[in-house]
């Protein structure tokens, strides 16, 4: 019994379980539209910090506010992309139901972000935020590389520290903007990293077929 066959064996064995891994993964959020996402949240925290917006409640909650009507945007046209322009889901409704798993996460936090501010308590509002981007990055775990979850952990970590310590304050943009732009940057990086590890396991894969005669 010669080696080649257990060898191309092993190999095929590895490329189904990548396949299968590869099918279970959702592809509709975008590593660089995440990565774009964070450097904006720190863009703004800068100017915020230079006082280029009037230095009141009001119009901080209107520039973070932008920061995440202009990161959701941004994110669905991807998905929007992704599902129109991908040929492997046919454009299968079906597809989209990881969607659906950020969408708890999402609602609560609107629901406190409107509590907090009615009751003009803006100093909770980082705390809640990190934690509504936690519980999202850690719902995503299973349809997304498992060291998401990291990045959940730590967003749920500093939304705690920004709750418990009294000195962190609304009109300090920076522990919103460091933290954003340190998650953001981690959750697209992984994304990234883990589309380009399958592309080139997929172009090795193609690239020993056609040697195999």
């Amino acid at each position: 019994m010669t080696l080649i066959p257990l060898n191309d064996a092993l190999d095929t064995v590895r490329h189904l379980k990548r396949s299968l891994l590869d099918k279970q993964r959702f592809k509709g959020w975008s590593g660089p539209t995440r990565i774009f996402s964070g450097t904006l949240a720190i863009l703004m925290a800068l100017v915020l910090e230079l006082q280029w917006l009037p230095p009141t409640h009001k119009a901080h909650i209107l520039a973070w506010g932008g920061v995440f009507l202009a990161a959701m945007l941004l994110n669905m046209g991807a998905l929007i992309y992704w599902f129109w322009n991908d040929e492997l889901i046919h454009r299968d409704v079906r597809r989209l139901a990881p969607m659906l798993d950020v969408m708890p996460p999402l609602f609560v936090g609107a629901v406190f972000t409107l509590v907090l501010i009615l009751g003009r308590e803006f100093d909770y509002l980082f705390g809640v935020w990190m934690c509504m981007f936690g519980l999202t990055n850690l719902a995503s775990r299973y349809v997304l590389p498992g060291s998401i979850a990291l990045v959940g952990v730590f967003y749920i970590l500093a939304g705690v520290i920004c709750l418990l310590m009294p000195g962190i304050t609304f009109l300090n943009p920076w522990a919103m903007g460091l933290v954003f732009f340190a998650g953001e940057w981690s959750g697209g990086m992984i994304l990234y990293l883990d589309e380009r590890r399958y592309a080139a396991y997929q172009r090795m894969w193609q690239r020993k077929n056609k040697e195999t005669p």
